[in-house]
């Protein structure tokens, strides 16, 4: 397990799992492949996991497969993946239970692995337990955004006692999906970009939203902030 980077930015330390080949869930989300070829994933286009899936895909000479919307311009994740080697498969129309079923559809046809929303599988939570220890740091509170929940829930295993916050982006989530963590809901949609960038290359659609409410309400003490992925790159 590679340590991850830690820099201080606005007097808060930033993971800058940015600088970690395909983000944070690239850290485990090779577990999908035990065993199997062909690993599918059903993704929003703004989505991090399907760059993830890619970087690791091609690392171990394995096969991915992208479901994402239909946009006339594919977004920037959808097109690094793609260069990386995933199959993207575009469906239309585009709501995202519509791609989750022809995911599975093609799963039950060609025996593929599929990987649940946000790469929720076993192993993941740890992985990043053991990421976050690894930098040797004790926060006293902890942000990062929040779409499934799995990175809340593996720096609460790291960090039980520090007080953390979670800045919900997409998905409604309940307390049990971030180990009890402060739930914020960002004022934008998924979709939309945040309003404020970070001094760092955070994604506008995810940990950018994060870092402006943790610069705007983070609390006194050691304050650590989670930075998922790097920009895409289309």
């Amino acid at each position: 397990m590679t340590a991850p980077i830690v820099r201080t930015h606005s007097g808060i330390w930033v993971v800058r799992d940015d600088l970690h080949p395909g983000g944070t869930k690239a850290r485990f989300i090779g577990k999908v492949f035990d065993g199997v070829r062909e690993a599918v994933y059903a993704s929003p286009p703004e989505g991090g996991a399907q760059t993830a899936l890619a970087h690791v895909a091609r690392a171990l000479g394995k096969k991915a497969t992208i479901f994402v919307a239909q946009r006339a311009k594919p977004h920037a994740r959808t097109l690094e993946a793609a260069r990386f080697g995933a199959k993207v498969v575009p469906v239309s129309p585009g709501y995202l239970t519509v791609v989750q079923s022809r995911a599975r559809q093609y799963c039950r046809d060609t025996g593929a692995s599929l990987i649940p929303f946000g790469a929720d599988i076993p192993g993941g939570i740890e992985a990043i337990a053991t990421a976050a220890l690894a930098t040797g740091l004790e926060p006293e509170e902890v942000w990062c955004a929040a779409g499934s929940g799995v990175l809340a829930r593996g720096l609460a295993l790291a960090w039980p006692k520090a007080r953390r916050h979670v800045v919900q982006i997409g998905r409604e989530l309940a307390p049990k999906d971030v180990a009890g963590a402060r739930i914020h809901v960002y004022p934008r949609a998924f979709g939309q970009v945040a309003l404020i960038g970070a001094p760092f290359p955070a994604d506008p659609h995810y940990d950018a939203k994060a870092w402006e409410l943790c610069v705007a309400m983070s609390g006194p003490g050691r304050i650590l902030f989670w930075n998922v992925a790097p920009l895409p790159r289309g």
